[in-house]
């Protein structure tokens, strides 16, 4: 078969049923709209309250804003399709989802990194917290994760469709996923692609086991205090993020793993679900449940806005 470039893919998303089509998009808008309502009361609380002022509180703002970019990069475009009976999506389009769902997705792994670091800090050094993670050390960070994840989007998306496709325009898929991408690739061109996935796979790692080393570090510190309440401080500020964490990198590792199916089962569904829309939907319920702070900075936003239109 002669090589070619495609103009357009088909997204087969998970059934060719269409009450079943129906079904799904209606769980992913629920699950879209608890995103959406839980990280934009995440941002605004952390925003408008001046006690919520700390690092910690302004990488989880970013984080929220992260997952917002995160989950409205596929579905979305999911749930037009799925109600519209459609799934066509042209080249460019998909190139551009592939690059900002990577790169959201790698912002993600660094953010995560630079908030545990940041709770290393505030846990075994904190009278040396404020120098450490001054305001212009937490911008440089963020703005850090930005560039790394953008880095990573542009090195997956220019080997991904630098390469010639055949056969069917198929991605077995509700979105542009590199792996069902590399399926219809002609030749062994997809190797570069397979290069690049091992290097930021190491990345990852890298980031997972600094992750694991600040929490090491952390729980040693928490466990030596002599105060019962501050220890009950210090793992209510930790814990959710640590849960946050778990909750990201094992959904991701299993989606790594798992290989490309042409038909999707009911564990691809799962893996899917978990990957791309519980992270970025449960991630400020972990954060508001175990976070007095948070949870008192939103009621406030809800007092103010009752005050306002009454």
């Amino acid at each position: 078969m002669a090589n070619f470039t495609m103009n357009d893919f088909l997204l087969m998303a998970f059934s060719a049923k269409p009450e079943l089509e129906i079904l799904f998009a209606s769980l992913f808008l629920v699950f879209y709209l608890l995103a959406i309502i839980g990280n934009i009361l995440i941002i605004i609380a952390t925003s408008m309250d001046e006690s919520l002022s700390s690092p910690m509180y302004f990488f989880l703002k970013h984080l929220s804003f992260l997952d917002l970019c995160y989950i409205s990069v596929t579905v979305p475009r999911f749930i037009i399709n799925s109600f519209m009976h459609s799934g066509n999506i042209s080249l460019l389009e998909c190139i551009m989802q592939c690059f900002a769902f990577i790169l959201c997705c790698s912002a993600e792994v660094f953010m995560l990194t630079v908030m545990s670091y940041d709770r290393y800090v505030a846990i075994c050094l904190p009278l040396r917290y404020e120098i450490i993670m001054d305001v212009r050390t937490c911008v440089h960070g963020v703005v850090g994760v930005w560039i790394s994840g953008t880095i990573s989007g542009i090195m997956h998306t220019a080997t991904t469709f630098s390469i010639h496709f055949c056969g069917p325009r198929i991605i077995h898929q509700f979105f542009c996923d590199i792996p069902q991408i590399m399926k219809l690739s002609c030749s062994n061109e997809y190797m570069r692609e397979v290069d690049v996935s091992i290097f930021l796979a190491l990345v990852a790692f890298f980031c997972f086991i600094c992750i694991g080393f600040s929490y090491m570090q952390i729980f040693s510190s928490v466990l030596r205090m002599p105060s019962a309440e501050g220890r009950a401080k210090a793992f209510s500020t930790c814990l959710p993020h640590l849960v946050v964490v778990i909750l990201f990198m094992c959904t991701s590792f299993f989606e790594f793993m798992k290989p490309p199916s042409d038909i999707p089962t009911a564990s691809d569904i799962l893996f899917t679900i978990l990957y791309t829309v519980v992270p970025p939907t449960f991630n400020p319920t972990i954060y508001s449940l175990r976070n007095k702070a948070i949870k008192l900075a939103v009621r406030k936003v809800f007092k103010k806005r009752k005050a306002l239109l009454s």
